[in-house]
């Protein structure tokens, strides 16, 4: 029985101990150590920053397969599932997308600051003399300076009145090209016309004439302008992929953007030097000075705060903008407005029956006066521009720094963001019949006061805070005037072969959103 005892004393010591027979500081520490991981894991799913809602993405493309051939369109369907503010991953780009007039506030008004950069593109670094217009270039000291001499020497009320007889005289040649192809019965063809009309009044304005040949024809406005539109919109793998850039390379892309910039460049470098002879020449009055003789001063004139950091490559920059955002934006307006109206007579009887009633019969033009006076025109307008704004995607920012409260949510620095202007402006929860054109909805008391200039963020199509379009008035007052001369002396109709058919309203994506087939259209002299 001794033996026994003894044996089963000797097999327990030679047994490892237990955890519950270990030292009472090995458990304490034990435990310390479980507690911290425990507590550095809550602490780290805690802090983690909550990223807006995104949709399912794929390996390696992430969200690109869901942008869609109209991308404004794919992304206003995502925007209803995911919500107003939703993150994607384009590629290896994070992107984040704004469907609210509220949230666009807090990005473009609230946070605009941190939200005023630009991310650059292939086509903008290449098309723009690497970003150094106003349009698309970096947030900083060189973009403050560029904006404000535009908008003082081009874009303020003043100078835009200035240019009333510009309009007046390119209005007068457009009714008279269509008075000599009044009631033809294959049409013609206005989306052309208003394309033309809108270059040649940037032209005029911008660099002081109009370049076409003595039957009226431009190669650098009928074809290079359009191209540079064209290219801005072309998917570039090196935007969403940068180590991938030579893709785009090998399959021409890049080539054809820097013919076209090549040939845009020549075209900027004789018109400089053609004014830099003028200027030499002979003493031009200030009032008699176009756009290039002033920003030209910018490079001689020693003294102006500007002049160490505005070459010629700045200046030509800044005309491709001109020409880019002036003339595409205004033609694809009055185009969309006119396919509206063709499409609801009874508007187009109206607005009519306004613009002949103030006008009267024995004037010989449209004057200004004239026009300022017509308010169911302007609602016009704006319900054009809210359901056809040029840029349904409002050109993208870029967050300068992280954002931390944007509807409780954080943002990236370096996050691109789009304002989708298309899903704000067309939102059932703020737009009755959101997708019907009805000029009248701005005569109601609740919607009289909203404007597009950047205030009322339920419609925005020109952007708002420090990025918003500067040329606005410059804009609005070209269209204004050629769509009261076009009401007031023709009416319109489609032609024969249309009849009883819809009007084709099919949208075609680009930098600008434009008809997919231009408006063909009999005008009819109004006696």
């Amino acid at each position: 029985m001794d033996q026994d005892s003894n044996s089963q004393h000797l097999w327990l010591q030679l047994q490892p101990p237990s955890i519950f027979q270990a030292n009472p500081i090995s458990i304490s520490f034990c435990l310390f150590f479980f507690f911290l991981l425990l507590l550095k894991l809550f602490l780290s799913k805690k802090q983690s920053p909550n990223f807006p809602p995104s949709p399912p993405k794929l390996p390696i493309i992430g969200n690109l397969h869901q942008l869609g051939t109209l991308p404004h369109q794919s992304l206003a369907s995502l925007s209803n599932k995911y919500g107003p503010l939703m993150l994607l991953k384009l590629g290896q780009t994070p992107t984040l997308v704004v469907s609210s007039p509220k949230v666009a506030g807090e990005i473009m008004k609230t946070h605009d600051l941190k939200f005023s950069n630009r991310p650059k593109t292939t086509a903008t670094n290449l098309m723009f003399y690497g970003c150094q217009d106003v349009g698309f270039a970096p947030y900083g000291d060189y973009w403050r300076k560029a904006k404000k001499m535009c908008v003082l020497e081009l874009f303020t009320h003043k100078r835009v009145e200035s240019f009333q007889y510009v309009r007046d005289e390119e209005v007068d040649i457009l009714i008279n090209k269509i008075r000599k192809r009044a009631n033809c019965s294959e049409g013609l063809n206005l989306t052309q016309l208003l394309f033309q009309i809108s270059n040649d009044i940037v032209s005029r304005c911008v660099l002081g004439k109009k370049f076409e040949d003595e039957n009226g024809k431009s190669e650098f406005r009928d074809v290079h302008s359009r191209r540079v539109m064209e290219l801005l919109a072309a998917f570039c793998v090196g935007d969403f992929f940068p180590n991938f850039g030579w893709v785009d390379v090998i399959r021409g892309v890049v080539g054809e953007m820097k013919k076209v910039s090549k040939i845009m460049d020549g075209f900027f470098d004789m018109v400089i030097e053609d004014h830099i002879i003028k200027l030499k020449s002979s003493d031009r009055c200030d009032d008699k000075k176009d756009f290039v003789d002033i920003m030209l001063q910018q490079l001689n004139d020693e003294d102006d705060m500007f002049h160490d950091h505005f070459t010629r490559d700045n200046l030509k920059a800044i005309l491709t903008d001109m020409f880019v955002g002036g003339t595409d934006s205004t033609a694809t307006l009055l185009e969309w407005t006119m396919a509206e109206l063709l499409r609801n007579p009874n508007t187009m009887k109206k607005v009519q029956q306004e613009i002949r009633t103030i006008v009267g019969t024995n004037k010989t033009k449209v004057e200004t006066k004239d026009i300022n006076k017509m308010e169911y025109m302007k609602c016009v307008m704006k319900e054009s521009l809210r359901l056809h704004p040029s840029l349904p995607l409002l050109v993208p920012r870029e967050t300068t720094t992280d954002v931390v409260d944007i509807e409780g949510y954080h943002v990236a620095a370096g996050t691109s963001v789009f304002v989708n202007v298309w899903a704000i402006q067309r939102d059932p929860k703020i737009w009755e019949n959101p997708n019907q054109f009805i000029p009248e909805r701005f005569m109601e008391e609740n919607k009289s006061i909203i404007d597009f200039k950047g205030s009322d963020f339920e419609l925005v199509p020109f952007g708002s805070g420090r990025r918003k379009c500067p040329g606005i008035g410059f804009g609005s007052a070209a269209y204004e005037c050629v769509l009261a001369n076009l009401l007031y002396w023709f009416d319109w109709k489609m032609v024969e072969d249309m009849k009883g058919e819809t009007l084709d309203m099919t949208e075609e994506h680009g930098i600008t959103v434009h008809k997919k087939f231009p408006l063909c259209l009999i005008p009819l002299p109004y006696n």
